[in-house]
């Protein structure tokens, strides 16, 4: 073999090398979206776990709203509609926006009857949702962030060459709280 044929043949197995490395770092950032979407569910599921204390707690004081009982029956049923096998994140902002406004409804409440203040198990139940709250906000942070890392592999040059031929994957929308951001006057120009 000459000496160009031996340069051609070390050139094709770089590409080779080059375009089977970019695919693998598609796929590897696509699993970490999809493990980082299981993470949400995960933590959306545990908040689940306690609104059936809540639940309980509603119901026994007659005081409380009928509207919050039934929005956190509506709020336990949309957790459930949640599946790991499919992003979904305009169902997560419903559950999200839902959870403020159950948040929200207890808080009132709890201002109009200040006895139920003195329940420590109102109190720690409110502690619990609240920490529930921040661990489902951190695992949208690590959602978003894979998100955008894979977004980012499949759009850069080359992969985005090896993307269209090879991967066919599509970027996949962040999640982003439309209710929080209407909220801000300041809009990017992007």
């Amino acid at each position: 073999m000459s000496t160009s044929g031996i340069i051609i043949m070390g050139i094709l197995v770089i590409v080779v090398i080059a375009i089977v490395s970019i695919y693998n770092g598609i796929v590897s950032r696509k699993n970490a979206v999809e493990r980082a979407w299981a993470g949400v569910i995960s933590q959306e599921r545990q908040k689940n776990n306690v609104l059936p204390e809540l639940e309980k707690v509603v119901s026994e004081h007659k005081e409380f709203e009928a509207g919050i009982l039934s929005d956190i029956t509506r709020l336990r049923s949309k957790l459930g509609e949640l599946s790991e096998r499919k992003i979904d994140t305009q169902g997560l902002g419903e559950i999200e926006s839902l959870m403020g406004k159950v948040q929200s409804g207890i808080s009132v409440t709890m201002e109009a009857y200040p006895e139920l203040k003195t329940a420590g198990l109102m109190n720690n139940l409110m502690r619990e949702i609240s920490e529930q709250e921040e661990n489902v906000g951190a695992a949208i942070r690590i959602f978003n962030q894979n998100v955008e890392a894979f977004n980012e592999g499949i759009e850069v040059f080359p992969n985005n060459m090896v993307n269209g031929m090879l991967n066919k994957q599509a970027r996949i929308l962040v999640f982003s709280d439309t209710q929080s951001s209407e909220k801000f006057d300041y809009k990017p120009n992007l």
